[in-house]
């Protein structure tokens, strides 16, 4: 069973905080931070729109589209590429990778990288989204900055892993053909009910399921673990995230496949996680021993 517990490295990082706020609007944008703000905004354009384009079918396609679209990236994304939580067949990986996505997060390299980085440098000025230069900076605003979070973090070396499979090297290459295409067949087969109820509430839906960890569960909540940092357990978005906002839990034991730690704590992600491993395809599943957990204890 591998380590979960927070890397001793990571926690030897530089923790100072930056005392000058980044500008969030007069600033250079790049080209990449325009194409991000553009499908950020469009979806939430979209989403604005569904109540004049109203159908409840669209409605129950853009529901539908929100929790296929986010289960695949806490599935994959984040606990099977990020953690190496656990290890799936190529033929199960790249299919949930792909699914992925249409959440509109962005490619797995990119993705992945972040994450990595904001586990090794959680809190410090290297931090990409980090709450202690603000909720909305955390929350959505660091999506748009490349070159702020290029500055804090380096190169992305943190993703070879990815970087040596020609699958995640085309799909880095291909992303915006693949959403384009998937957002004109959506239209195409439903017209603007299920653009707008579909891909606009449904992506804004994922968008602020996802962003909600970053942000909120940095904030507010209860510790459960000494990890040394604002990473917190958040109840109420349990369901919502899929079992991403026990979070406390999570940097505790960030290679743990299961966040939802208590019998009562729900991780549907950890369920499916479960499921695949009942059908032998989901193998070297991790989760926390008795040790790793004393170690990470609060003091009495």
């Amino acid at each position: 069973m591998g380590d979960t517990t927070k890397d001793d490295d990571s926690s030897s990082q530089s923790k100072s905080v930056r005392r000058e706020k980044r500008a969030y609007f007069f600033r250079k944008w790049t080209r990449i931070d325009l194409m991000r703000a553009s499908a950020v905004g469009a979806v939430h354009v979209l989403c604005l729109l569904a109540p004049f384009n109203f159908k409840w079918e669209a409605l129950q396609f853009g529901v539908m589209l929100a929790i296929v679209t986010s289960l695949s990236i806490t599935f994959s994304y984040h606990r099977n590429l990020t953690h190496r939580s656990f290890k799936l067949p190529k033929w199960l990986e790249y299919p949930f990778a792909y699914s992925a996505l249409f959440a509109l997060q962005g490619h797995p390299i990119d993705w992945v990288s972040t994450h990595r980085f904001h586990h090794q440098f959680t809190d410090s000025d290297r931090d990409p989204h980090s709450p202690i230069e603000g909720f909305w900076f955390s929350h959505v605003f660091w999506i748009f900055d490349t070159n702020y979070i290029r500055e804090k973090c380096g190169g992305r070396n943190n993703v070879m892993d990815l970087k040596q499979q020609w699958f995640y090297r085309f799909l880095r290459k291909t992303i915006g053909l693949h959403i384009l295409t998937f957002w004109g067949l959506v239209y195409f087969w439903g017209g603007l009910p299920y653009l707008t109820c579909g891909v606009g509430v449904g992506g804004a839906i994922g968008y602020h399921g996802t962003w909600l960890i970053n942000s909120a569960c940095h904030i507010w909540g209860s510790q459960a673990w000494n990890t040394k940092d604002t990473s917190r357990n958040v109840w109420w978005l349990g369901l919502f995230t899929m079992g991403e906002s026990w979070h406390n839990n999570h940097h505790a034991f960030e290679a743990s496949a299961r966040h939802g730690l208590e019998w009562y704590q729900v991780d549907i992600t950890w369920y499916l996680i479960r499921f695949f491993q009942a059908l032998g395809f989901a193998t070297d599943v991790k989760w926390p021993t008795d040790a790793q957990k004393r170690k990470m204890a609060f003091a009495r």
